[in-house]
């Protein structure tokens, strides 16, 4: 079957602004909304266009995380994939872990496609869909543009510093998703409901053989310092004199 795994992850919302704890432990989601990455919704609108074409069977969407990403899971099955799988864990899941577990999926569901979004909004690694194509020992395309399939090939147009450039590459393959590649649809209430009948498989990531160790640790959190008030200045002497006060120049 021709398939297509989807890898998302639960975020703290984009709209939503980022508070530190008191206790500089981490950042706080309690009572926040939390939803799909951006980029990786973005990955799943592109799967889904492509089974639209015809050149894929099933999409599969998968993430990882605690019980709580099931929401974010049935938002997907609720865009249109057609399955979720859940490697369920509580554990800080760091790209090198991740890759390793999404590995274990692709082993099992044998697609010949993995898109991933090209980062995520929460530690901006940019790291799994790079990780992932190097345990696969299958190519990738990163910060996609344009995706098109022909046979068992796909060309995309990524974005490069010096502008777009080409690539062609042979399946299975990962591609991973940047901002310009299209515009999520927007989910309706009647594909909410179908969501609740799409089937849902929960796995225990310590079941996977993977080990959850954190490679990183985290010493402590610290909001960004807060951006003083600018100051007018009449030329370009009086500039040079700020600059040299404040120990610039």
């Amino acid at each position: 079957m021709k398939r297509i795994l989807v890898s998302i992850k639960r975020v703290v919302d984009y709209n939503v602004r980022i508070r530190v704890k008191p206790d500089g432990t981490g950042v706080v989601t309690d009572g926040v909304k939390m939803s799909i990455n951006p980029f990786d919704e973005i990955a799943l609108e592109e799967a889904l266009r492509i089974k639209e074409k015809g050149l894929a069977e099933e999409v599969v969407v998968a993430t990882i995380g605690p019980a709580d990403c099931q929401q974010q899971l049935r938002t997907a099955l609720a865009m249109g994939a057609d399955r979720a799988l859940h490697v369920q864990t509580d554990a800080p899941i760091e790209p090198p872990v991740a890759a390793k577990l999404l590995r274990k999926l692709v082993d099992k569901e044998q697609p010949m496609l993995a898109i991933l979004g090209k980062q995520a909004i929460d530690d901006d690694a940019s790291q799994t869909g790079q990780m992932l194509a190097a345990l696969w020992g299958r190519p990738q395309a990163t910060f996609a543009s344009k995706v098109e399939l022909a046979g068992d090939k796909a060309t995309v147009t990524r974005e490069v510093d010096a502008g777009l450039e080409t690539l062609e590459v042979e399946l299975p393959a990962v591609i991973t998703t940047d901002l310009r590649l299209n515009e999520p649809r927007y989910v309706k209430l009647p594909d909410i409901m179908k969501a609740k009948k799409k089937p849902l498989e929960t796995l225990d990531a310590a079941s996977l053989g993977v080990s959850l160790q954190p490679a990183l640790q985290l010493v402590k959190f610290e909001a960004p310092a807060t951006r003083s008030r600018g100051v007018m200045v009449k030329d370009a002497r009086e500039l040079v004199d700020a600059l040299k006060k404040k120990g610039l120049l």
